[in-house]
């Protein structure tokens, strides 16, 4: 039977297209920026680094309120909130006022995620995996798209703020389409103050109550080290392939496009996936053979080694298991969705700042240290994987 919830996840999705253009619009048009700014690549740096500021400031309250006051005023919020920093970057006189509306940006992607994920937990309960994965191949769409309009915008002497323009205008085509759809816990909602009896959707059957000193800790820390794994690679393999491994500058530099092709090509691997298996059993795997494989990387610097790891981390590491992770926690944390969403990404946010910190003051007397230093982080994430994983089986009845 067709899930009544499809058109309203397809408004979902675009949104996150949307977001994709947002985080790298910045970086794209840069030269353009520092003109306006009179500023140089340290100016640009300080906004873009505000990003990560304003989701750290957010993600953990925006968690909790969405599960109080519902899914969609989040999602609305944080489109309303995006349009603005898309408008404020354009109009921005001074490199401050940029990083004001920077902040902007991180609070809306908060607010988006705070929505988003339990929406489609709770609109897709079967194949909670499989949707929320997908929102990482509608991120890594609009970052294909955005170059493409700027390089068309650039070759055909238009301004380079129709490519801000463009994003906010899709934003608000969007705002229009989603305010009639439904959404589930308003449904839920609406049924209990009517005392309506609607079929609920399956809930997870447990043989015992889950912890949060135990598994709760463990998948906190878990959104920790999955982040760090695959951002210490995607910051750092063209500088190790570079001065480790013995690659030409430009042939070390194209290892990040054989991680982005690794990451693309898992999303719709797992998007087929987690609605087969359980996601658990995915977690599992995924954060195994990254560990694995970042440990062949640091004891084996070749170039065909990085090569071919960079596609296995991007796969393995990058391709979704962040996500993946969300969902199990989600299945075995199912009241207040919102908040653990929150937690989650809080710890995600922190790895951003925390780990290339550290890498990089390893990376002045050692680089090969950093590839050494990301064994050691994945490492404990396959540890905390199987911890989740055991925990998991002697908490959820899987019989079904």
């Amino acid at each position: 039977m067709k899930n009544k919830y499809t058109p309203t996840a397809i408004g979902l999705y675009i949104n996150y297209i949307v977001h994709g253009m947002g985080v790298i619009i910045i970086s794209q048009n840069q030269n353009s920026l520092m003109t306006q700014w009179d500023t140089d690549l340290m100016g640009i740096a300080k906004v873009i680094s505000m990003l990560g500021i304003g989701r750290l400031i957010a993600i953990m309250i925006s968690g909790r309120l969405s599960d109080k006051f519902g899914r969609k005023p989040f999602i609305y919020l944080g489109m309303v909130t995006y349009a603005a920093y898309f408008f404020g970057i354009l109009y921005s006189p001074s490199v401050e006022l940029a990083m004001f509306f920077a902040v902007v940006a991180g609070i809306s992607n908060s607010f988006l995620d705070s929505g988003t994920y339990p929406a489609l937990m709770e609109s897709f309960p079967k194949t909670a995996g499989t949707a929320t994965v997908l929102l990482k191949a509608f991120i890594q769409g609009g970052q294909f798209a955005l170059p493409l309009i700027i390089k068309f915008l650039a070759s055909n002497h238009l301004w380079f703020g129709w490519s801000f323009m463009i994003a906010a205008i899709l934003l608000g085509i969007n705002a229009i389409y989603l305010w009639k759809q439904p959404f589930p816990d308003a449904d839920a909602k609406l049924a209990e103050e009517t005392e309506e009896v609607v079929e609920q959707a399956p809930t997870v059957k447990f043989k015992s109550k889950p912890k949060m000193a135990i598994e709760g800790v463990a998948f906190v820390i878990y959104g920790f080290i999955a982040q760090a794994t695959f951002y210490l690679i995607s910051q750092f393999i063209g500088t190790y392939g570079e001065q480790v491994a013995g690659m030409a500058q430009t042939d070390a530099g194209v290892l990040v496009s054989y991680y982005s092709i690794g990451s693309l090509l898992c999303v719709a691997f797992t998007a087929i996936m987690a609605s087969k298996v359980r996601s658990v059993y995915l977690v599992v795997i995924y954060t195994f053979v990254s560990f694995l494989t970042i440990a062949i990387m640091w004891l084996f610097p070749t170039p065909l080694v990085c090569m071919i790891g960079a596609a296995l981390v991007g796969f393995f590491a990058a391709g979704g298991v962040l996500q993946l992770g969300l969902t199990v926690m989600g299945e075995m944390f199912p009241a207040g969705k919102g908040t653990i969403t929150g937690i989650y990404y809080t710890f995600g946010s922190i790895a951003s700042f925390v780990i290339p910190v550290a890498a990089a003051q390893i990376a002045k007397t050692n680089v090969r240290g950093i590839m050494l230093f990301d064994t050691i982080i994945a490492g404990i994430g396959f540890v905390l994987a199987v911890i989740i994983f055991i925990r998991y089986r002697q908490t959820i009845d899987t019989s079904k």
